[in-house]
């Protein structure tokens, strides 16, 4: 048997409104590319790509999942991405690591709401992207018709691959044109001319390019992302998935994989095995990663990577290095994060969308189950970050959220992974904290107010906004304790840290931000005598005590303001629409920034604050007959107007805190 010598590797992406088709397109390319004997289904939960037991049982993708099929020589890794909108973060992260993409629509339903939104991301990220328009052999199949939805919705910038003939019928068939055919050629030398001013002059004088000439210019403006092939079949019957796949190979940049350089790659997913141990899916960007090499990650994180997996012939098979250009599985970075990079990738991961805006508390049912939710939440938190699962001073779990569907999936994740029934306190906006003014105090040390044989003092003042937790000293190194924290820089870490973690939660409960902390003053004791009265030595212990003491004196003389978080947002409905929604979102308060039209929809943008947001996510359907989306951005954080909201589970006594 001879075995294919694949020389490039090229990282796809298949995107999609919900329930459009695109994991039974992508269980199709695996048969047709012979990986798999028969396509799965989605109905009954046999498909390659929705692993998940939960995914099976509901039917919609919720986590990336990573397959890979031959084509002529390239090898194909296919990403098949979320598509409920509750899992934005999760098609984001993905769409970074891509060489191209496939957006797949509905013949009977079109454009709908999440494809305008991908179709942005896809245009913002600049992905080479082909368009699919499945389900030709459903009843009510109208091709036309969305090419014009296309048009008017997406992008006028296509250019119809093929004709798609017995609508509505399981003998829907799709044929390509012919690159010979006149009329193909005119279309396409129209379309190809309106981003090629040499090709335009030619059309114009009557002088014709070749097919070939046409073909290679085509490929050219697809992978500059400024035109998109637009192919159509059936993703359950095979029709035109033929030609779509020719289309990937001749339209869809790949890459020929190398070993040379530094590595450089960015980790979109991680997964825990059977003994919990992590898999790191990375893109490579460049140089290769081998077996028993040293990474350095994010925030001073190291790991060796143990073990290396590719994507062969259907299954993951084991490999001692993995090149630029492929994505691979890595195995023994036990410290690894879903978004960490390392090289040239080493930034954090930039995401588009708005983070959470809404938290919610989790309790185990079974109160004996407490300690085991909090370890399978920070699994759950290696692979999705923006969660942000962490445990408040009475040890009661607390997540970040986009929605409802993402809290049921979280809720059914831990119950069927993870052996634990929980239940979710009702969700509430994210605020913060900033200090109003300047709070100083100090504990010295043998002093009838200090118990603890350490002198701390800290002095806590506005900065400026967006600028977090910043921290300083202002102490001489004389009055360090060094014996016992060996450096000035390793003592003003440890004060930091404890600083850091009582400021997690403010007056009202929530994280205080934007602010300067500074140490004034440090002093400690030792048995021997100077620099201080004769006494016990001083010990870490006791500025890990003595410090938050400080920390919330200075605080409450600062005192804070609540402030909630701002988003500007964009608001896409059918112009007929565009006045009740505007109505709407000013009778909130919200800020008009601008209103543009595209074809038959508006575009409102405007500045809200979170709150509303989630209240207009929930009325936007009604108001625009389910035509209406919204994309958020994080635009800051400001004062909250009328009495400031508690965080759920505290109350406020004067200007102190107290958990409840």
């Amino acid at each position: 048997m001879l075995t294919r010598q694949l020389t490039r590797s090229l990282n796809l992406g298949i995107l999609a409104h919900v329930d459009a088709g695109k994991t039974t397109l992508t269980e199709r390319l695996l048969h047709l590319a012979g990986v798999i004997d028969e396509p799965g289904s989605v109905d009954s939960g046999t498909t390659r790509t929705d692993s998940l037991a939960l995914e099976r049982r509901r039917g919609i993708t919720i986590k990336a999942a990573v397959v890979a099929f031959p084509l002529d020589d390239t090898t194909v890794n296919v990403v098949d991405t979320p598509g409920h909108p509750d899992f934005i973060a999760e098609v984001e992260r993905v769409l970074g690591v891509l060489d191209g993409a496939v957006l797949v629509l509905s013949a009977v339903e079109g454009v709908q709401p999440q494809t305008r939104i991908l179709m942005r991301a896809l245009q913002r990220l600049r992905v080479p992207t082909l368009l699919f328009v499945n389900k030709i052999d459903r009843a009510g199949a109208d091709v036309e018709g969305v090419l014009e939805a296309i048009r008017s919705r997406l992008t006028p910038d296509i250019l119809p691959m093929g004709s798609a003939t017995g609508l509505g019928s399981r003998a829907a068939t799709f044929t390509a044109y012919r690159a010979e055919d006149d009329a193909f050629r005119e279309r396409e030398t129209v379309v190809l001319a309106e981003h090629d001013d040499a090709l335009l002059a030619a059309y114009i004088e009557g002088r014709d390019r070749t097919p070939g000439q046409l073909l290679a210019e085509a490929a050219a403006q697809t992978r500059d992302a400024v035109m998109h092939p637009v192919f159509a079949g059936s993703a359950a019957t095979g029709a035109g998935v033929p030609d779509l796949m020719a289309g990937i190979a001749t339209f869809l940049p790949g890459t020929v994989p190398t070993s040379t350089g530094e590595p450089s790659g960015r980790v979109f997913k991680v997964e825990r095995g059977g003994a919990g141990e992590k898999a790191a899916y990375v893109r490579m960007f460049s140089g290769s990663v081998r077996t028993r090499q040293g990474l350095d990650l994010p925030g001073g994180r190291t790991g060796k990577v143990a073990g290396i997996q590719v994507f062969e012939e259907g299954q993951w098979v084991r490999a001692d290095e993995v090149g630029a250009g492929r994505i691979g599985r890595l195995h023994g970075l036990t410290t690894v994060r879903v978004g960490d990079g390392f090289g040239d990738s080493c930034r954090a991961d930039e995401h588009h969308f708005a983070p959470p805006t809404l938290e919610a508390s989790v309790e185990a049912i079974d109160p004996a189950l407490r300690p085991a939710l909090r370890a399978a939440l920070a699994q759950l938190a290696d692979q999705d970050p923006l969660i942000a699962a962490r445990t408040d001073d009475d040890g009661r779990p607390t997540v970040s959220l986009y929605g409802r569907v993402q809290q049921e999936v979280l809720g059914s994740t831990l119950a069927e992974e993870h052996g634990i029934e929980v239940e979710f306190s009702d969700a509430s906006v994210l605020h913060v904290e900033r200090p109003r003014g300047v709070g100083e105090a100090v504990l010295r040390l043998n002093t009838d107010e200090n118990p603890y044989h350490a002198t701390i003092g800290l002095r806590i003042e506005p900065g400026a906004p967006g600028s977090g937790f910043v921290f300083s000293t202002d102490v001489p190194a004389r009055d360090m304790p060094l014996y016992l924290f060996k450096s000035v820089e390793a003592f003003a870490a440890s004060i930091e840290k404890h600083v850091r973690r009582e400021l997690t939660h403010g007056a009202y409960g929530w994280e205080v931000t934007d602010c300067v902390v500074t140490m004034t003053e440090a002093s400690y004791s030792v048995a021997d005598g100077p620099p201080s009265k004769r006494g016990p030595t001083s010990t870490s212990f006791d500025y890990r005590k003595v410090t938050p003491i400080v920390a919330r004196r200075a605080l409450d003389r600062a005192r804070t303001r609540v402030c909630e978080p701002v988003l500007r947002v964009l608001v896409e409905v059918p112009s007929e629409d565009a006045a009740a929604v505007q109505r709407v979102v000013t009778r909130w308060g919200a800020e008009l920034l601008g209103q543009t039209g595209a074809g038959d929809l508006t575009r409102l943008e405007v500045r809200l604050v979170a709150a509303r947001l989630h209240e207009l996510q929930r009325q936007l359907p009604d108001l625009t007959g389910g035509e209406g989306t919204l994309e958020s951005r994080f635009d800051g954080y400001e004062p909250v107007r009328g009495r400031p909201p508690a965080r759920h589970g505290w109350s406020v006594k004067g200007h102190e805190s107290v958990r409840v």
